[in-house]
């Protein structure tokens, strides 16, 4: 299964976006980001930058919104998701990180799944690293491979 991150922002060349893509590099099936910046601003923002994510979303791929009321669930949790999706036939599951308002409810109620990592605010860019390693440790543990537990 194809996981994507579909976020708002661009990653520009910082050193969390270095290590978000490095954490993809890794995985055993390739993943890929796709960025998107709104084109309005104001009230209409967060609606726009919904909307460009939902339009890039392929038909069937699994929705999963990155949201602080989302579930908190642990990396293994997220791993026997990836899996049972997958195993019903998913092709691609896409990580949706909104902007500086969060997601407009058009994608939340389009949402499959709602996760959070936790009450805290994170960096945008730091959280891009933070999930794309939390995609790849759940990518180790299906394999049963030590690095979960190293």
């Amino acid at each position: 299964m194809k996981l994507t991150v579909a976020a708002i922002g661009q990653g520009r060349r910082l050193p969390e976006q270095n290590l978000a893509e490095a954490w993809f590099g890794k995985l055993p099936y390739p993943g890929r980001f796709l960025e998107f910046t709104a084109k309005h601003h104001g009230p209409q923002r967060q609606l726009d930058e919904s909307a460009r994510i939902l339009a890039a979303c392929p038909d069937g791929a699994l929705l999963i919104a990155m949201d602080p009321l989302g579930e908190d669930i642990s990396s293994e949790d997220l791993a026997a998701m990836i899996s049972r999706h997958r195993d019903t036939g998913c092709r691609e599951a896409v990580f949706a990180i909104g902007g500086a308002d969060g997601h407009h409810s058009s994608l939340l109620d389009r949402a499959d799944l709602k996760l959070a990592f936790g009450r805290q605010t994170w960096p945008h860019m730091l959280f891009r690293a933070m999930l794309t390693e939390q995609l790849y440790r759940a990518e180790m543990i299906l394999a049963n491979h030590p690095y979960h537990h190293a």
